[in-house]
C-alpha cells in the first residue's frame, strides 16, 4: 500500500495540475473563438460610416415627405403618413419606382423626391464602394477564410490528423493519409499552398488555413481541442515553429501524440523536453538507412517499400560497397550524420568542406567545385561519393565531376528543392536523399498503424535472407506495387464470426486466409505481423494458431480485404473456409433444407 499521507498531499497537487491544463485549454479555445468571430466586427467597423450615411439620408427623405403637404383627388390639403412616406422612399431609393401614391405629387413633393433621389444615389455609391473595398481587403478575406475554416473543422466527425506545414512533406503525408481513409486538417503560412488544396485529388474535403502554426489560437481553430483530433504533425521548414507546435500540444493536449520534424540534434533534444514527442530528423534517418543498406540491402528494400504507402512500386535493391573509402562533400547537417554512420560501420571517410573542423580527421579544406579538389580528396581510388551540400546545382555538378574522374563510383546526393527532381532523375544517382520525402515516409509509418511501425522497427533484426524471402512472397501474392495495408482485430466486436472458432485452440492462420467463394484458392493477402499483448510475431506461418484479442497487420489486394471482412462477420463464410461445409445463411432456407446454423 502507498503512504496515505503522501496520497493526501499529492491529491491537491494533481487537482491543481488538472485545473491548470483545463484553464489553458479554455484560454486557447477563447482566443481561437475570438479570432474566428472577428469577421462580423470587421464588417461593422468598416461599414459603420456608409450605413450611418444611408440611414440618415433615408430618414431625412421620409421626414421631408411627411412634412411637405400634398393634395388629394379633390384638391384638398393632404399630409402623407410615415408608413406611406417610408413605402415611397423604399421603392424610390431602390430604383424600382412604382409611382406616386396615394395621390399625384405636388411640385413641392416632386422637388423633394428629386433631391432625395440624388442623395440616395450618392449614399448607395458610397456604401457600395466601401463594400467593394472591404471585399478586396486582405484582413477581411483572412477573417472570412478563418470563419469558414472554423466551421469546416467543427463539423468534422471522423478522426483527423492536424498537419502544420504543407510543403512537399505535408503534401505527401496528406495523400498517404487520404489513401488510408484518414482525414487531415492543414495549417501553412503560404496562401498559395492553401489555395492549392482545392486542386488536389483528395477523396474528401481538406480544411486548410493560411496562418502561423506558432500561434496557439490558430492551433485551436484548426482542431487541437477537437475530440476527433488523433495526432498533430509539425512539418514546417522552421525548426522553431515545429518546437512551438510541440510545446503547445504538450501543454494544451498532453494526451495527444505529436510528431515533429527537426534538422539538428540540439533541436530534437529541446523538443523532447516537452513530454515524449516523436522527432524525425531526415539526415539522421538517412544515415541509419545507409547503415542498413550496407548491412542488409533486402531489409532496406522492404523498409522503403512499406514506408512509401499504397501504390508505391517496389524499389530496386541497392548494393553499395561495404569496404573501401568514401568521399563526403559538404560537412553540414547531412555530412556530419553520414560521416558518423559510415565510420561506425568501419568505413574510411574523406571530407571536403570550405571550413576546417576539429571533430573530423582527413579533411580537405576547399569547396568541392574548385579545380583539383576531387583529385586531392582521392576520388579516383574511392568507392563511394556523397554530394551533400544545400545547393542542388552544386550537388549535380559534383556528381558529374566525380563520375568523370571515377565512373565506377557509388554516388549518393542530396536534393533540396522539388523542382530539381527531373535533373537528379536524369543523373541516375545510386542513392538520393530528399529530406521532405524521408520525413513524410517516416511520419506515415508511425501514423498509419502502430503495427506497421512495430514491424519496421523489428524487421531488420530478422536478417537479410528473411527479408528477401518476404519481399519475394509479397511480390508473388500482390505484385510489384504495394497494395492495401490494414489492421484486423480478432475481437467479438470486429470479428464476431470467429469467437467460437478461436476458443477451440485450433484456429490456424492459413484456414482464415482462404477465398470465401472457393476455399481452395488463397486470398491475395500476406500477414506481416501478429500482435498478442506485447509479443509480436513477424510474418507468421500458415500453421500459426490464432487467439482471441490478436491484432493482425495485413498487406494485400483491396478485394482480399473485403473478402476477409466477410469471413470475420458471417458465420457461413467462416464455416466454409474452415471446414468446406456450405451452411445456409437465411432462416427460411435453413428450415427448408433442415440444416442447423453454423
Amino acid at each position: 500500500m502507498g503512504n496515505p499521507l503522501l496520497a493526501f498531499w499529492s491529491r491537491p497537487l494533481l487537482e491543481d495540475e488538472d485545473r491548470r491544463i483545463r484553464r489553458a485549454r479554455l484560454l486557447a479555445a477563447a482566443s481561437s473563438a475570438s479570432k474566428a468571430s472577428a469577421t462580423i466586427f470587421l464588417i461593422l467597423r468598416r461599414m459603420r460610416a456608409p450605413l450611418i450615411v444611408l440611414i440618415a439620408i433615408f430618414s431625412v427623405s421620409v421626414l421631408g415627405l411627411t412634412l411637405i403637404p400634398g393634395e388629394d383627388a379633390e384638391g384638398r390639403p393632404y399630409a402623407m403618413g410615415f408608413f406611406d412616406a417610408f413605402y415611397v422612399m423604399s421603392y424610390t431609393a431602390t430604383t424600382i419606382g412604382f409611382g406616386e401614391i396615394p395621390y399625384p405629387f405636388t411640385y413641392n413633393q416632386r422637388m423633394w423626391v428629386t433631391v432625395s433621389i440624388y442623395l440616395t444615389v450618392i449614399g448607395w455609391a458610397y456604401a457600395i464602394g466601401s463594400l467593394l473595398a472591404l471585399l478586396q481587403d486582405r484582413s477581411f478575406r483572412q477573417a472570412i477564410a478563418l470563419q469558414r475554416f472554423r466551421r469546416k473543422v467543427a463539423r468534422l466527425a471522423d478522426p483527423f490528423v492536424l498537419v502544420a506545414g504543407y510543403g512537399r512533406a505535408g503534401e505527401l503525408l496528406g495523400h498517404s493519409m487520404d489513401a488510408l481513409g484518414r482525414r487531415v486538417v492543414v495549417l501553412d503560412t503560404s496562401p498559395e499552398r492553401i489555395d492549392g488544396l482545392e486542386l488536389e485529388s483528395y477523396h474528401g474535403d481538406v480544411p486548410g488555413l493560411a496562418a502561423d502554426a506558432r500561434d496557439p489560437g490558430h492551433l485551436g481553430v484548426a482542431g487541437l481541442n477537437h475530440p476527433a483530433c488523433d495526432a498533430v504533425v509539425a512539418l514546417t521548414d522552421d525548426d522553431e515553429a515545429n518546437l512551438a507546435v510541440v510545446m503547445a500540444t504538450a501543454l494544451l493536449r498532453p494526451d495527444l501524440p505529436v510528431i515533429a520534424r527537426a534538422t539538428t540534434r540540439a533541436m530534437a533534444e529541446r523538443m523532447r523536453v516537452f513530454g515524449s514527442p516523436r522527432v524525425v530528423n531526415p539526415f539522421d534517418v538517412f544515415g541509419d538507412h545507409v547503415r542498413l543498406v550496407l548491412r542488409a540491402p533486402a531489409s532496406y528494400q522492404l523498409l522503403t517499400w512499406l514506408e512509401s504507402g499504397p501504390g508505391a512500386p517496389l524499389p530496386p535493391r541497392g548494393s553499395p560497397p561495404r569496404s573501401g573509402r568514401w568521399v563526403v562533400c559538404g560537412y553540414g547537417r547531412l555530412g556530419r550524420e553520414l560521416t558518423r554512420d559510415l565510420r561506425a560501420e568501419g568505413i574510411d571517410v574523406t571530407v571536403i568542406d570550405p571550413s576546417p573542423h576539429d571533430d573530423v580527421d582527413d579533411v580537405v579544406v576547399a569547396g568541392g567545385f574548385e579545380p583539383g579538389v576531387l583529385e586531392d580528396a582521392g576520388v579516383e581510388s574511392a568507392v563511394g561519393f556523397v554530394a551533400g551540400t544545400d545547393n542542388d546545382i552544386t550537388n549535380l555538378s559534383l556528381v558529374a565531376a566525380a563520375r568523370r574522374k571515377n565512373p565506377g563510383l557509388f554516388v549518393a546526393a542530396r536534393q533540396n528543392r522539388p523542382a530539381s527532381a527531373p535533373l537528379f532523375q536524369a543523373m541516375e544517382v545510386d542513392s538520393l536523399l530528399v529530406p521532405t520525402e524521408v520525413v513524410a515516409h517516416e511520419v506515415y509509418a508511425q501514423l498509419s498503424t502502430p503495427l506497421l511501425w512495430r514491424f519496421l522497427r523489428e524487421m531488420p533484426a530478422r536478417g537479410d535472407n528473411w527479408a528477401a524471402e518476404l519481399v519475394g512472397h509479397l511480390t508473388d501474392v500482390c505484385g510489384t506495387h504495394l497494395q492495401a495495408l490494414w489492421k484486423v482485430r480478432l475481437t467479438p466486436q470486429e470479428a464476431p464470426a470467429l469467437s467460437g472458432w478461436l476458443d477451440t485452440g485450433t484456429a490456424r492462420l492459413g484456414d482464415l486466409l482462404r477465398n470465401p467463394e472457393d476455399r481452395d484458392e488463397p486470398l491475395h493477402a500476406v500477414p506481416l505481423l501478429v500482435m498478442r499483448g506485447d509479443e509480436a510475431t513477424l510474418a507468421p506461418p500458415t500453421d500459426f494458431v490464432l487467439a482471441a484479442g490478436d491484432e493482425l497487420l495485413m498487406a494485400g489486394w483491396p478485394a482480399a480485404r473485403r473478402a476477409l471482412g466477410t469471413i470475420l462477420e458471417l458465420d457461413a463464410a467462416r464455416e466454409y473456409v474452415v471446414t468446406g461445409r456450405r451452411v445456409p445463411t437465411g432462416w427460411l432456407w435453413r428450415r427448408l433444407t433442415g440444416t442447423r446454423a453454423a
